[in-house]
């Protein structure tokens, strides 16, 4: 049976949930009840929104969680929970970056967790749920991915290119160098001159 690339996302998702349900995990992380908001307490959150665990975002972000430190999904089911719940999807791009020791990512060359790299939005989202402008609504229209911003992922292009821009640099730093030392060796010289008249 063919399959297409959007079948990984649907595996990453039912991978988790079943890893969830079989934990006895619920799929939804229920929002503290409002009793439970102290607003003299600067680390209490105020987001009164469930966090959905069956979504790709957030199955993303346990599985970054648990490969990265080495544990199993259960041990890091909080803590998707609190990233999904305060910075949403474009909190994977900050989560990956802050794996990679605060480093930017640069997703030409480091493939995206959400997309995987293809670079538009793994759960195609209409243009109502995304908010579009009324005349970019038309048939076939891609939403980038919010995580990497549609990226071209093709590190073996980009690392060309990008050998090719710095060979350049040397070249040109080399030439520069090579001006200035002559540039040296023409006053020494004629100082010298002026040294050997007087």
């Amino acid at each position: 049976m063919p399959t297409t690339v959007f079948d990984q996302f649907t595996r990453r998702t039912a991978d988790v949930t079943a890893q969830l349900t079989n934990l006895g995990i619920p799929l939804t992380a229920p929002a503290p009840p409002p009793a439970d908001l102290n607003p003299a307490d600067p680390w209490a959150s105020s987001y009164v929104v469930p966090v959905d665990r069956s979504s790709l975002a957030w199955c993303t972000a346990v599985t970054m969680l648990a490969d990265h430190h080495d544990t199993g999904i259960d041990r890091q089911v909080l803590a998707a929970d609190a990233l999904l719940r305060e910075l949403g999807v474009r909190g994977l791009a900050q989560l990956q970056s802050d794996l990679h020791a605060g480093a930017p990512v640069d997703f030409r060359f480091t493939r995206c967790p959400y997309c995987s790299g293809i670079g538009e939005d793994p759960t195609q989202p209409d243009c109502s749920e995304v908010g579009c402008a009324p005349w970019l609504e038309f048939a076939g229209h891609d939403h980038v991915c919010p995580v990497c911003h549609g990226d071209d992922y093709q590190p073996q292009w980009f690392a060309e290119e990008q050998m090719t821009e710095l060979e350049e640099l040397l070249a040109d730093a080399i030439e520069e160098r090579e001006e200035r030392a002559s540039l040296r060796y023409r006053i020494r010289a004629r100082l010298y001159r002026r040294t050997v008249r007087a």
